[in-house]
């Protein structure tokens, strides 16, 4: 049986065996910090550790992916489960919006609740009020959620698509992006941190270019939220999609879009449902009777919702500022340059793809080992249980490696002895 496959039975058996009173007892308070800066005080950030059912002989450094939840998180999505499936309690979730505002320097009324970032990238994308020859912004290092919504409206729609390819320092990015602005640019649709080699973009001075010029501009926020804090108002972008099952710690399948209050009336609204109207619709009147658009951004979301989901995200975000955002970003970082510091101290056949300029980089690192092929790696790397992902996107064929606050120094250590062996 597949590592992978023995990795996902072993994690699935544990949550399994796991009741609401067993995960009360491992849901232990947060650690309080010690005075000072605790960056590196490692019995912290182990006892942060602890509150994570994360196997204990897996490094596991692929956040970029999924982020693990904490004890704390689980427990408050069954409970959330169980209230519904005993009562039948439904209301509750929109208190996810209001969380996930204060979280992000955002109004509840400009958070829409989604599944992951890609569905909030397509709310935007085929919103925006575009048409042929029209010209959008994308970079060189995309996912596949925000190059393929793109792809398939340039295909629909004849839309021309143009790639900024991000420079080693944030100043030479902003410049670079902004002499591909020509008199056909309507929209940048940059993400705030690759999913390639995890380079920090200057997503502020993008977005006052943007404004500057009159051009819309839509965020891939996948990796932001949970790594870093996120100021949205501050920001100033048009749109920001994101998850909360990456660097929030949140329960998987759930995610949000921000779309700036005075841009809902710009931002057409597809996949609509209940919630997302004013309730005035009458199918049975002649004429039939017609309704409008939800006031704030529900009108991009509708239908039944989880309970116990938002109950997750609602303990996501209690912990993460439980520990407090600003701490939070300056251990990611710690461990982000920890791990350049490892990767080039190998010499001259690792190829550091992320920049090492302090603003540029934080919790994700792309790299490649000259003469050894990606999946061969990367195999080797799931037979020590060490997880990382294989970067086979825009032809990089390279690897990644994401650290979260779960995460210690001896965690990449064991990356870097996989690589020491092929360095023989």
């Amino acid at each position: 049986m597949p590592l992978s496959r023995r990795y996902f039975i072993r994690a699935s058996a544990l949550l399994s065996a796991c009741t609401l009173q067993e995960l009360s007892a491992l849901a232990a308070p947060l650690p309080i910090p010690p005075p000072g800066d605790s960056t590196q005080d490692e019995h912290y950030w182990v006892a942060i550790r602890n509150q994570f059912p994360l196997s204990r002989d897996w490094a596991y450094l692929n956040n970029g992916t999924l982020g693990p939840s904490p004890q704390s998180v689980i427990k408050a999505t069954q409970e959330g489960m169980m209230d519904t499936e005993r009562y039948g309690h439904y209301d509750g979730y929109l208190d996810a919006l209001k969380s996930l505002a204060g979280f992000l320097g955002a109004d509840a009324e400009e958070i829409a609740l989604t599944h992951n970032v890609t569905e909030g990238i397509n709310i935007a994308c085929w919103g925006l009020p575009l048409h042929a020859g029209d010209e959008v912004i994308l970079s060189t290092q995309e996912h596949v959620g925000n190059a393929f919504p793109w792809l398939n409206r340039r295909k629909l729609h004849g839309i021309v698509l143009k790639a900024v390819d991000p420079a080693p320092t944030a100043t030479e990015t902003l410049s670079r992006i902004e002499k591909m602005i020509g008199p056909k640019t309507r929209a940048i649709a940059v993400p705030h941190i690759p999913c390639t080699q995890g380079q920090v973009l200057p997503i502020r001075a993008i977005c006052q270019l943007a404004r500057e010029r009159g051009l819309f501009s839509t965020i891939d926020g996948a990796h932001g939220p949970g790594m870093m804090p996120i100021d949205l108002h501050d920001m100033g972008c048009d749109t920001y999609a994101s998850c909360c099952h990456k660097w929030m710690l949140g329960p998987k399948g759930t995610g949000f879009l921000y779309v700036r209050r005075d841009f809902q009336e710009i931002l057409q609204p597809y996949f609509v449902g209940g919630g997302g109207d004013t309730g005035e619709w009458n199918m049975a009147t002649i004429p039939i009777k017609d309704t409008h658009y939800a006031a704030g951004a529900h009108r991009y979301f509708g239908g039944t919702q989880s309970l116990g989901l938002a109950k997750g995200i609602l303990a996501a975000v209690d912990f993460l500022q439980g520990i407090g955002m600003k701490r939070v970003q300056q251990r990611v970082h710690y461990l982000g340059a920890y791990t350049q510091a490892q990767l080039q101290a190998l010499g001259e056949r690792i190829e550091l793809l992320t920049p090492t300029e302090p603003e540029s980089y934080c919790g994700v690192n792309g790299f490649r080992i000259r003469g050894v092929e990606r999946m061969d790696f990367f195999n080797q790397c799931m037979a020590a249980q060490v997880r990382i992902r294989a970067v086979a996107e825009d032809g990089l064929d390279s690897l990644r490696v994401s650290t979260h606050i779960y995460n210690t120094p001896a965690d990449v250590d064991r990356l870097i002895a996989e690589i020491r062996k092929r360095l023989k």
